[in-house]
């Protein structure tokens, strides 16, 4: 019936009709006027269809100028829509015509259709109005409890939702609620943007500075499972701790060979190994097993719907919220060294110059010879080897940077940057931060597993089996025009960037620019983010046509999924759900983790630099000027993986004036000029962790008259534009698909696994 219905608003001379109507159109009975009324409130609910207000009719949202999708907000509460289709741009939303959305709601929005004059230039960016709230993608919030003279008021930990919650005293929330205290707010019905939202106290989580409340307000705020429901225990528990002998019948045994994994230091979920040798003809023969999950999570378990509904791993800073209960992800799933595992396996006939010329798929079973660290391979690179499987990793090193060679020289773009790993001690705090380099032990296994995941696209398109790929579309073009029209604006030769050859010329020529960092980060920002779908679109960023993701079973659902469909397992549905339903769902879910770890780091991180406030020696760092504004200039802190805002109401050693032609900052009387791509050393001034942003100021600079602006009661003296700025990341431009500062995912590529699985710091996973 629901493709009926769809077929039936999308003819050319349908107008639009209630339900009675449409029943009469479709030929249904009388009775079943009930059904075809509640499935076009799903489709509704869903934004396959729009009702129209008069008279209750219903058409196809497009051919009313409304657009379905997920609203994403910036911290200055600018909306921007990411349409449930793909195929149409992004739509600015301002703050006045946001409604009652919240980052991440499902909403209806109206297109802003303006008459088009001739010869006038076209609107650079469309615009719309949020009509309706589809649903809620919260329903809970966490913040921190206020008291104003006559109520009760939450402040949202997330900057991006700007209005304060109106809350009743709490009642039976297990602990009375202090002022001060972070809350959990289970939100009412919320109708009019020019009135509060109100909400009900559910839980008091403690004070902010109190052990481990800063890591449950994260929890608590994107809705993480600490537990599993029995039921899923049991089934994992019930698989045992080692593989039967009854499960290597029909597998390929390889558990002689030189089998090794390599992952960070901290890991425990080893969800990939590789094999290297020459073959009889001179050419070589590699091994990739990944995990044989798909083994013990059947389609329609307890297990696995567990797993579709978490759809990934989430790595907070100090622990992990697992995709599959430990007893299969650390245990009896892992491939732990020296005990036998079931693995799915990609086996290929590689040249000597790393050309694939053949591939293999089946399930094996393996023994691990040894479990390497990057750290021990990366040294074991710089020696001779001394045994037979330190030299099949020299081969494979070899071998691995020339398929690198080869997957650059067809157009894949060099987008990694070093990454920042945090460190705690045994009571949660920051220990120390550790420098994580893209060096050629992470290099090894990224390039094997690229191979992997582009092989296994390719043979799912040739056997033409529904699955789920893993898609990057291409920049919008007129963000390109605008990145390049910037670039030119420093001096720097550059062409047509539609043209991925030209872009790759770009990047290798700004990496040896002192400008070049500060510049390759806009570029970061003109792209779309990569997310799952059915269809095989494609990796821009890897220049692939054909790729997925196979090899990280036990932390992405997506991977399990594609294990199904490669070996021709049945029961694709899930819970209820198709493939595209899922592709969507598990994209949001990534989101949601993304976002989760971003936030866990940044607690941490918040509290480190407090500290260092009250220091009397505060730390000094090297950071690099990404943007320079007329109210200061932004840097980009290595050491501290964050970036943050120079306000000029802290650089007192002289008058600077803007310069908006060259985009300087220009003192008066000394001519000092600051910069896009110079490096400074800064320190930390601020921290402001309702806003969750950093002020630094130049080190050593003490100056009164910048400790006096810096006071909380000067705020509202600071010009509109300023504070507008100062709550919005450094964007000079809107982000695509509203991405707000999370534009940093796309450095991470998509061979490169977890910098940490085991507990720790989330950096350097594979996003793409």
């Amino acid at each position: 019936m629901e493709q009926k219905i769809l077929n039936l608003l999308n003819r050319p001379n349908y107008t639009p009709l209630n339900a009675a109507e449409l029943r009469a159109q479709l030929g249904l009975r009388g009775s079943q006027l009930s059904e075809l009324e509640d499935l076009l409130a799903r489709l509704e609910r869903t934004g396959q269809v729009a009702r129209i207000k008069q008279g209750n009719r219903y058409a196809l949202p497009l051919a009313a100028d409304l657009v379905p999708g997920r609203i994403r907000m910036n911290r200055a509460g600018v909306g921007f829509l990411q349409a449930d289709d793909p195929k149409l741009p992004t739509i600015r939303i301002s703050q006045d015509a946001t409604s009652t959305a919240m980052h991440g709601d499902h909403v209806l929005v109206r297109r802003d259709v303006r008459p088009q004059i001739p010869r006038q230039r076209a609107a650079e960016e469309p615009t719309g109005r949020v009509v309706r709230i589809l649903e809620r993608t919260r329903t809970q919030l966490v913040g921190t409890l206020q008291r104003g003279k006559q109520f009760l008021y939450v402040i949202p930990d997330d900057p991006r939702i700007t209005q304060d919650i109106y809350v009743t005293p709490p009642h039976d929330t297990g602990r009375p609620a202090q002022e001060g205290d972070k809350v959990v707010v289970d939100l009412r019905e919320w109708t009019s943007r020019h009135m509060n939202p109100e909400g009900e106290i559910v839980e008091v989580l403690g004070p902010p500075d109190a052990e481990g409340v800063d890591m449950l307000s994260v929890i608590r705020q994107y809705k993480l499972a600490l537990h599993f429901p029995k039921r899923v225990l049991h089934e994992a528990e019930s698989v045992g701790r080692e593989v039967k002998p009854a499960e290597r019948a029909g597998r390929t045994d390889c558990r002689s060979h030189q089998v090794v994994t390599i992952d960070p230091d901290d890991a425990k979920d080893f969800d990939d190994a590789i094999c290297l040798q020459r073959s009889e003809s001179g050419h070589w023969k590699l091994w990739v097993h990944i995990a044989d999950v798909s083994h013990y999570v059947k389609p329609g378990t307890a297990l696995d719907e567990e797993a579709a509904k978490r759809g990934n791993s989430t790595y907070l800073v100090d622990r992990v919220v697992p995709m599959l209960p430990e007893a299969l992800s650390n245990e009896l799933c892992s491939l732990k060294p020296q005990v036998e595992r079931l693995t799915k396996c990609v086996e290929f006939l590689l040249s000597a110059e790393g050309q694939v010329l053949k591939t293999q798929f089946y399930p094996a079973v393996i023994l691990s010879q040894r479990r390497f660290t990057y750290k021990e391979v990366f040294a074991l690179l710089q020696r001779r080897p001394l045994d037979s499987i330190e030299q099949m990793l020299h081969d494979a090193n070899a071998l691995t940077q020339k398929v690198r060679r080869t997957r650059f020289k067809a157009g894949s773009l060099d987008l990694d940057f070093p990454e920042t790993k945090i460190r705690l001690d045994e009571r949660g705090r920051v220990l120390r931060m550790e420098r994580v380099e893209n060096d050629v032990s992470h290099q090894l296994i990224e390039e094997c597993m690229l191979l992997a995941n582009e092989a296994v696209a390719a043979r799912l398109m040739s056997l033409n089996r529904p699955a789920i790929y893993r898609i990057h579309e291409p920049p919008d073009d007129r963000r390109l025009q605008e990145y390049r029209e910037d670039v030119l604006g420093h001096h720097i030769q550059c062409g047509n960037l539609s043209n991925r050859h030209e872009v790759q010329k770009l990047l290798e020529k700004l990496n040896h620019l002192p400008i070049g960092q500060a510049l390759k980060i806009g570029f970061l920002r003109s792209l779309m983010r990569a997310r799952y779908a059915v269809e095989p679109l494609g990796h821009y960023g890897l220049a692939k046509k054909k790729y997925t993701h196979f090899t990280s079973p036990i932390r992405r659902y997506a991977d399990l999924i594609v294990h199904r469909a490669l070996f021709q397992q049945q029961g694709q549905r899930v819970a209820d759900r198709s493939l595209k339903e899922v592709a969507e769902h598990i994209s949001e879910t990534e989101r949601n983790s993304d976002d989760a770890e971003r936030d866990s780091r940044d607690v941490k991180m918040f509290a480190f630099l407090n500290a260092q406030l009250k220091s009397a020696d505060p730390t000094r760092y090297p950071a690099l000027v990404t943007d320079v504004r007329n109210f200061g200039f932004f840097v980009d802190v290595t050491g501290l993986g964050m970036s943050g805002l120079v306000p000029l109401s802290g650089v007192s050693d002289d008058f600077y004036q803007f310069d908006a032609t060259s985009g300087q900052l220009v003192g008066r009387r000394t001519r000092r000029v600051f910069k896009l791509g110079d490096k400074i050393e800064v320190q930390v001034a601020k921290v402001d962790t309702f806003k969750k942003q950093v002020d630094f100021k130049l080190a050593g600079m003490t100056a009164d008259r910048g400790r006096k602006e810096m006071r909380p009661q000067r705020q509202s003296q600071k010009p509109r534009a300023e504070k507008q700025a100062r709550s919005v990341p450094p964007q000079p431009k809107p982000l695509p698909k509203g991405e707000g500062e999370r534009w940093t995912a796309q450095r991470r590529s998509d061979g490169r696994r977890r910098g940490h699985r085991g507990g720790g710091s989330p950096q350097g996973r594979a996003r793409r």
